[in-house]
């Protein structure tokens, strides 16, 4: 398996994923067809490839959030040439921003946010303009793989 390319840019693990899966493995499949059931959703629009497979646009992305819903951090690294974000000499950037919205579905630890950005910031600058931002948007703002217009 080629693990760079089955690595989605952001660093999720899409090999690891039961929509990745479950092209291969009972199990996945029986978890992915629950899914399905209760959402309501064509078990084909939730298997997936992997994002470099589908250029950035899973198919239940697509099915969620339109035709035209494109992942921020994918069309980013695509750009720049970049092959994972963390290449990047922006990294981290508020593209990989975690949120609490469906944290349990999706977790995310700010935590480890945090730390790269105090590592790129200092810990004096991360925590005069970036630590309460960081807070309150992981725990209010909903979560999105949409580029997000600054207010």
């Amino acid at each position: 398996m080629d693990y760079a390319f089955m690595t989605a840019p952001c660093g999720l693990d899409c090999f690891n994923c039961i929509y990745f899966l479950a092209h291969e493995d009972d199990a996945a499949m029986e978890e992915v067809k629950k899914i399905s059931e209760q959402y309501g959703t064509p078990i084909d629009v939730m298997l997936c490839m992997g994002c470099r497979a589908h250029d950035g646009r899973i198919p239940l992305h697509q099915h969620l959030f339109g035709e035209d819903h494109r992942c921020a951090s994918y069309e980013c690294v695509k750009g720049k040439e970049l092959e994972f974000c963390g290449d990047c000499d922006d990294f981290p950037c508020d593209f990989l921003h975690p949120y609490a919205d469906m944290s349990t579905e999706l977790p995310h630890n700010f935590k480890v946010f945090n730390l790269c950005l105090i590592k790129r910031m200092g810990v004096d600058k991360w925590a005069e303009t970036k630590s309460a931002q960081v807070r309150h948007d992981y725990f209010n703002l909903p979560w999105t793989l949409a580029k997000r217009d600054k207010k």
